[in-house]
């Protein structure tokens, strides 16, 4: 399905006080809007708005996002590199991109840039959220923004808040980032090689050791003394985000990443979670180390109508984009329950 755009011509306030003068908002859609059939899809840290692209073995027929029988919606968050507002675009101020002066943004403030476009499509109720890491950020404040607007969540590996722990990880990438001196630049290139690095340094916690261990092993040479398929791996994980992605996006996207709590100005992580009336479904995975099973746990503990599954798989975090089978079978008949 082509990408679509939604152009907002008005200001767009910033929690923190700041605005930008106008979105564009990049989209895709799949399947008719019948009624109330939409399920709607908030993507990862990297990802774009073609779930179809990105998230392989789910957007099919008989899968759990099924054009012929859901709506499904996915938008591109403010602040990304594909296609909606964000650092490559204009500031109508300057004539030229944002690029580093791009203002600091958070999950809120990527929800109510899901809401204007909701309003466009004319969705005034939703099945189901889906969100994923990053996205289950975004499909909390969703529910918790507006209450009435979802009949159903699904949450996968994410929390109630960034713990110091991933809040540290992105910490550390950040500041790969700044080593490069070109980051601050006038370009769209600037910063790209202390991108890679910050690349590998996240694909440690979104893979971890299980995955490591299981897929980059030495079974060629057991007397190999350099060369190993792991500092390779890591090398080409670098260059392959940097040919498709821009580190004053990834810069500003981590920093939105650990703005993430639910509990702030509602009374807390608990209040706020207490708060959530429709039926969840939270999804761990066994080996995730950036979001650990206490974290859905917690969720599954405090989310009154909430239903916890684990997801067992060597891919730690990064298993949601690999276990579509297995998720298919956990998120499937919940998603289609009473539509």
């Amino acid at each position: 399905m082509p990408v679509r755009y939604f152009k907002y011509d008005k200001p767009f306030k910033l929690e923190n006080g700041e605005s930008l003068p106008g979105l564009t908002i990049a989209y895709h859609t799949y399947g008719t809007l019948k009624g109330n059939n939409t399920v709607w899809v908030c993507h990862a840290l990297t990802a774009n708005s073609d779930v179809a692209d990105w998230w392989p073995g789910t957007v099919e027929e008989g899968r759990f996002l099924d054009p012929r029988r859901h709506f499904i919606v996915c938008a591109n968050i403010i602040g990304s590199h594909y296609g909606s507002t964000g650092p490559l675009s204009i500031n109508p101020t300057t004539g030229e991109p944002w690029y580093e002066t791009f203002p600091f943004i958070t999950i809120r403030d990527i929800v109510n840039a899901h809401f204007l476009l909701a309003e466009h499509l004319g969705i005034t109720q939703i099945n189901t959220i889906v969100g994923s890491s990053i996205g289950g950020f975004q499909a909390l404040e969703m529910v918790l923004t507006k209450p009435r607007m979802a009949k159903k969540l699904v949450l996968i590996a994410t929390g109630a808040r960034s713990q110091p722990w991933t809040i540290a990880f992105n910490e550390s990438q950040r500041m790969a980032i700044e080593t490069d001196c070109t980051y601050g630049e006038k370009s769209e290139d600037a910063g790209k090689k202390g991108m890679k690095t910050a690349r590998s340094i996240g694909l440690l916690s979104y893979r971890g050791s299980s995955a490591y261990n299981a897929t980059q092993q030495e079974n060629d040479n057991i007397f190999k003394v350099a060369g190993f398929r792991a500092t390779t791996y890591q090398q080409y994980q670098g260059e392959k985000l940097a040919r498709r992605f821009n580190a004053y996006s990834y810069y500003r996207l981590s920093q939105a990443f650990d703005s993430h709590n639910v509990g702030r100005y509602r009374g807390g992580l608990e209040a706020a979670l207490g708060q959530i009336k429709c039926p969840t479904l939270v999804v761990g995975i066994s080996t995730d180390i950036i979001f650990p099973i206490t974290e859905q746990l917690y969720l599954f503990r405090h989310i009154p109508h909430s239903e916890l599954h684990i997801l067992n798989s060597e891919f730690g975090h990064d298993g949601f984009l690999v276990e579509s089978d297995k998720l298919n079978t956990i998120l499937k008949p919940f998603i289609n329950q009473n539509q």
